[in-house]
């Protein structure tokens, strides 16, 4: 039987040492002030710890330093530093807690009790897995890395004239239809795997078509692409593709060409909310474009952009859709 690890043990293998430090001597250590510590802390999304507590390892001593370092080397102001650290911390919480969730299913059937035994053969899971997901994080956020980089400099090349934070690109919505009347219909397992099914399906297109998805909000998954050709391909497959699932609802698809003010991962300004408005004139199965998409999309021999009645948007004004589908 495998023993249940207390709350030390699992600091130990998983920080990779026994906390020791408190707060003051954690940034001592570090050569870095505690305002910027606490501030740096608190950005990673963590509660604020008593003085006399000793919650920090020699691995937090190390990764400090080395943020202070780039602090001091003028590399980074602490405004800098702290929107790193946010950035890291956001997402790093929900990967955290996507991955236990992952290991929990695998590991464990449903309705599985949380007892010591199952508990004690999770920890141990997580801890022989621990090496190969460091390395596995480490490939995959060098390729993520490299991918914005290549987007960034392909959308530099044509617009060389604009701003690389207002540079025009492809933003669209996804959403389901009926999801409210769904979501009291379905058991909680039958409405989460049917939202887990949707975010798959989603993620899967977005990605094989050069895309990037943004984020996801239930009924909704947001997804940016740098060419028109490119989102309308997305688009259309995802309104196509989803249509083949028995176990979700029809798809309406929105897309806006137009400069966007991009923020923590997430993209902001006239042309998300332009898409979005888009989404709820679509009719179930279908995909509306703005004007400057079927601008760009004019002559083209894979799509075709048919115009429809202009809507009203409130707090946008009026809006010229297209429907957009396939060149046969």
């Amino acid at each position: 039987m495998t023993e249940r690890p207390d709350s030390e043990r699992i600091e130990e293998i998983l920080l990779g040492g026994r906390p020791r430090y408190t707060r003051r001597e954690v940034a001592e250590l570090a050569g870095v002030s505690p305002d910027i510590a606490a501030r740096l802390w608190q950005a990673l999304g963590f509660a604020t710890l008593p003085d006399e507590l000793g919650a920090f390892t020699d691995r937090d001593v190390e990764n400090l330093r080395n943020v202070g370092g780039l602090i001091e080397r003028g590399v980074l102001d602490d405004d800098a530093a702290v929107r790193l650290a946010r950035a890291l911390g956001q997402t790093m919480a929900r990967l955290a807690e996507w991955q236990v969730d992952i290991l929990t299913t695998v590991l464990l059937d449903r309705d599985a009790p949380a007892d010591d035994e199952n508990i004690g053969e999770l920890m141990a899971l997580t801890e022989h897995l621990l090496p190969e997901m460091e390395v596995f994080l480490r490939y995959a956020w060098r390729r993520q890395l490299a991918a914005s980089a290549k987007r960034m400099l392909l959308l530099a090349d044509r617009n060389t004239d604009v701003a690389v934070n207002r540079m025009p690109i492809v933003v669209g919505f996804a959403d389901l239809v009926s999801f409210t009347s769904l979501s009291r219909e379905l058991d909680e397992y039958a409405f989460a795997e049917m939202i887990e099914s949707f975010e798959v399906t989603a993620a899967d297109i977005v990605a094989g078509c050069g895309g990037r998805m943004v984020k996801t909000l239930g009924d909704e998954v947001l997804f940016v692409s740098n060419t028109p050709a490119e989102g309308a391909e997305i688009a259309l497959r995802l309104a196509e593709r989803i249509q083949t699932h028995t176990e979700l609802p029809d798809v309406r698809v929105g897309l806006a060409l137009g400069p966007v003010l991009p923020l923590m991962g997430d993209v902001y300004g006239i042309t998300v909310n332009r898409a979005s408005r888009l989404t709820t004139f679509a009719r179930p199965g279908t995909v509306l474009t703005d004007d400057a998409m079927a601008r760009k999309l004019a002559g083209s021999r894979n799509f075709v952009a048919v115009r429809i009645l202009p809507r009203r948007a409130h707090g946008i004004g009026t809006i010229q859709p297209y429907v957009l589908r396939r060149r046969v």
